[in-house]
């Protein structure tokens, strides 16, 4: 990841947006030699957001989940 310090940042600020936006690589942004913040391209493509219903049909429900007698399944102490 490449860094630049504040007052570099301050002064180039646009012209380092656009280069992180085109290369779609993260700036660190550091005061005396502290990270300080992270700028990071907005990602737009559709398999980085979440799609509703993605997992569809890739489970199965054998048995009645509402309604289910665990007490036989734990041991309890007394």
């Amino acid at each position: 990841m490449d860094s630049v310090l504040i007052s570099e940042f301050k002064a180039k600020c646009i012209q380092l947006l656009k280069m992180v936006n085109e290369t779609g690589r993260p700036l660190l942004v550091t005061l005396r030699g502290k990270p300080i913040a992270r700028v990071e391209p907005v990602r737009t493509s559709p398999k980085d957001q979440i799609q509703l219903g993605r997992m569809k049909d890739t489970l199965q429900i054998k048995a009645d989940i509402v309604h289910s007698d665990t007490t036989t399944d734990w041991e309890m102490e007394r």
